[in-house]
């Protein structure tokens, strides 16, 4: 059978070129230095969005157009997705005190032995994750993290 059209990703792609935008504003508020890795970042995500847009609308024009939302939430799971957006929420409250790094291995932590991904895997991930963000926004692009309120205060003395 061939793939039509679902009029429910449109609502998708309408939210990404909104996300774009919004973040496009945001870095021309940044230092002319500081925009070069954002804008590149946001452009690739546009040009994303656009190729998808393309491809919807030849599977419309050849195959016709359905609704989706059938296909949407199938097989959607409130109990997970709720709890999954509670440790989305606890995260981002995290960081203010723990700070990032330990904040977002907590996060992935929990969230992988939740969603029952074997525990090698995720440490694989978790571990691999952490020292791609360290090595990319640490040494790489030198972007200060949170700290955290808590840890703050601890790393001074450390420093």
């Amino acid at each position: 059978m061939k793939e039509k059209m679902k009029l429910s990703d449109i609502g998708v792609v309408l939210f990404m070129y909104a996300v774009c935008a919004y973040f496009y504003t945001q870095n021309l508020q940044l230092k002319p230095e500081s925009q070069t890795y954002p804008r590149f970042t946001i452009i690739l995500l546009f040009a994303l969005t656009t190729m998808y847009l393309v491809k919807m609308l030849i599977q419309a024009f050849k195959n016709g157009v359905h609704k989706g939302k059938d296909e949407a939430f199938k097989d959607f799971q409130p109990a997970q997705f709720f709890v999954s957006l509670a440790l989305v929420v606890l995260y981002v409250v995290m960081i203010n005190f723990i700070g990032f790094y330990i904040a977002t291995f907590i996060f992935m932590t929990l969230l992988l032995l939740y969603l029952k991904v074997p525990k090698l895997h995720a440490l694989i991930a978790v571990v691999a994750i952490m020292l791609l963000i360290y090595l990319a926004f640490g040494l790489f692009l030198k972007v200060k993290l949170p700290e955290g309120v808590w840890l703050k205060p601890l790393l001074k003395q450390l420093r």
